[in-house]
């Protein structure tokens, strides 16, 4: 169908410097292919590119951009199976995982498509006779995409879809571990008839990488994707150009499970599922598991049960149910946040160790005699291990789970209204799932608070973060 290589200016081309990288299967550690690897060069290139297409794509009506992506949406559509099966071999995620993010990329793009269309501006009533005021949206130019690994389809595509909806071009540069899945959407979007320029892929290095967009003034906003570290250094630099910023950075989870949150045991194999998702590399991933001490033991029974049930193995096994870590860094920041917890006091119940055997494997882990001081209680653990802390007083509980530089999502579990209106409303942060474990959807933002990031992607309000605002005064209209 393609031959995996960067997209710039409407071609698929080498790096320029010739340099190239060896993309590993993570549940093997075997390379799978070897793809371009570039450095400033090709960003530049693809800025030029994305600046010279940008113009003619803005003059575009929303309707005529609109089109574009509903073809790419069906596109992508009809070839789920064979994209989920290559973004599972670079991601390791089980086959049905992927599937069902690439099951989502189309309704990511169909939201969009459709928001631009109701892009309306407003008229904003004079007080002088003779004046009119309005409100106009204007697409930013250029926009640098900077993605994370752990959901390539998704993280691209929110982006991707509420930035082209709008009159915008694209650069966006993929995780190395992850890039091929960037590049289907890029394909997907060019045979969809998106002019050359319009979307660009880049794979190569970070750092000059995201220089360049940064120092580069048609680049008018980043979005990036990632580790709040990287995050401060993106508004490090960003503040010496004023260039726009969207960061979707770390999270930190909180669980309140209640005794009215109905069956137990069915609350804690969703919760252990969940947990698990996609390794436990989930920026929204369920972490810290305050559970009432009514229901706690019942609770922890369940979960250790169910996290021996879990099957790890390549995401291509049908029979697999948690697949590996992106990488030996990855699985070594686990089994080191889990290590110094149980050396502080915590206990391990089952799991807490890589298999021996090849891959970035870590097993299903619960965790309990947990402490505030504990990084498994402090860190973003982003692997498949969940600690259990058993509570009685509400507002301990509530005022625990905002002690955290995070603020992205948090979860609840009850079946009493005032309760969920009332927890809801305290915890300090973005996204609030009462009763649910998937706080994620096109139509709704999508965004955290503290140093979980700046801004939101998804909903109405993901798409105004594309534009900029344009008031226009008309004076001396003579009536």
């Amino acid at each position: 169908m393609m031959e995996f290589k960067q997209l710039i200016g409407g071609q698929w081309v080498d790096a320029a410097n010739g340099g190239t990288w060896d993309l590993v299967n993570p549940a093997t550690e075997e390379v799978i292919e070897t793809l371009p690897f570039g450095d400033a060069a090709d960003l530049r290139a693809a800025v030029d590119a994305a600046h010279a297409a940008q113009k003619e794509w803005a003059q575009m009506t929303a309707y005529q951009r609109s089109k574009v992506l509903l073809k790419a949406a069906d596109i992508i559509t009809q070839h789920v199976d064979e994209f989920a099966r290559i973004t599972t071999e670079e991601s390791g995620k089980p086959l049905a995982q992927a599937k069902g993010e690439w099951l989502g990329a189309p309704n990511q793009l169909r939201w969009a498509a459709g928001e631009a269309e109701r892009l309306y501006g407003r008229w904003i009533p004079s007080r002088v006779p003779g004046r009119r005021i309005d409100v106009i949206y204007q697409p930013i130019g250029v926009v640098g995409i900077i993605t994370a690994w752990n959901f390539p389809v998704y993280n691209q595509m929110r982006a991707i879809s509420s930035a082209l909806a709008v009159g915008n071009t694209v650069v966006s540069r993929p995780s190395e571990f992850t890039p091929r899945s960037a590049m289907l959407i890029g394909w997907a979007l060019t045979e969809a008839g998106a002019p050359p320029g319009v979307i660009n892929i880049v794979n190569g290095e970070p750092e000059s990488m995201g220089q360049v967009m940064l120092e580069d003034k048609r680049v008018g906003k980043i979005q990036f994707t990632g580790s709040t570290r990287v995050g401060r250094l993106l508004m490090d630099g960003a503040s010496k150009t004023i260039t726009r910023l969207s960061l979707e950075l770390g999270g930190n989870a909180p669980v309140l499970v209640f005794p009215d949150a109905g069956d137990i045991a069915e609350v804690a194999r969703a919760a252990m599922s969940t947990k698990v998702r996609n390794g436990g590399q989930v920026c929204i991933s369920p972490q810290r598991f305050y559970v009432h001490e009514a229901v706690v033991d019942d609770f922890t029974e369940i979960a250790v049960e169910t996290a021996r049930q879990q099957v790890l193995g390549d995401g291509l096994d049908p029979e697999t149910t948690v697949g590996p870590l992106i990488n030996a860094r990855q699985r070594d920041r686990v089994e080191r946040i889990v290590a110094e917890s149980a050396d502080a006091g915590a206990r391990v119940l089952v799991g807490g160790r890589r298999p021996e055997r090849p891959g970035y494997f870590f097993e299903p882990t619960v965790v309990t005699d947990v402490s505030p001081e504990m990084p498994i209680h402090n860190e973003e653990i982003f692997g498949p291990v969940m600690p259990v802390i058993p509570f009685d007083d509400v507002d301990a509980a509530i005022e625990r789970a905002n002690a955290t530089n995070y603020g992205l999502a948090a979860y609840v579990y009850t079946r009493d209204m005032a309760t969920a209106f009332k927890v809801s409303e305290r915890l300090e942060f973005g996204m609030i799932a009462i009763n649910d474990w998937l706080p994620s959807t096109p139509e709704a933002p999508f965004g955290g608070f503290k140093q979980s990031g700046l801004g939101r992607e998804s909903g109405h309000e993901g798409i105004l973060e594309y534009v900029e605002p344009k008031t226009r005064y008309f004076g001396s209209l003579g009536f």
